[in-house]
């Protein structure tokens, strides 16, 4: 069903999920310029005008209105308040989302990217009714590999495809609701 339009925020064990504010820039600067995070993101290395022009669709993210539009939140560590990544998942259609995600290195191997997509993931089965979730990725990115196989996810497809001017195999994943 859209609108997609939770009630935020929404908290978990260690984390504050929701919209962006325009306060969140140097925040977002810090994993946005970071080329280790960037690298298996479509988004190049950006600068802190970069970041500003970013963040300018995002803070109104907190809400779906129609198909291929992207719910993006602002993952919060609330122990320090500080905005240490984002969660996203675009309503490709009715039944179906795509999952995505990007955090700071900083907080990476502490499972707070997997607390944000697993909430993420929750929501859209649950309260927006998906059937089924995708997520894509670089096969190279290990991490996510295993992020999304812990969250349940299965390969799906593979193909060879060049990314930011290296050649590689791109890996769609998917969650299928029993």
């Amino acid at each position: 069903m859209i609108p997609w339009a939770p009630e935020l925020p929404i908290l978990t064990e260690r984390l504050l999920l929701r919209e962006h504010l325009p306060t969140d820039i140097d925040d977002m600067l810090e994993f946005h310029s970071d080329p280790e995070v960037v690298r298996y993101i479509p988004w190049p290395v950006r600068t802190r005008e970069q970041v500003l022009v970013a963040l300018e669709p995002r803070l109104t993210g907190g809400r779906v209105e129609k198909l291929g539009d992207w719910l993006n939140f602002a993952i919060v560590l609330r122990e320090s308040n500080t905005v240490i990544g984002e969660v996203l998942m675009k309503c490709a259609s009715v039944d179906e989302g795509e999952l995505g995600y990007a955090l700071h290195a900083g907080y990476h191997g502490r499972g707070l990217a997997f607390e944000a997509a697993s909430t993420m993931l929750r929501l859209g089965i649950e309260e927006f009714g998906l059937r089924r979730v995708t997520a894509e990725l670089d096969s190279r990115n290990t991490a996510s590999v295993r992020l999304l196989e812990r969250l349940g996810f299965t390969l799906h497809h593979s193909s060879e495809e060049e990314f930011k001017g290296e050649q590689t195999t791109a890996l769609e994943y998917e969650y299928l609701v029993p």
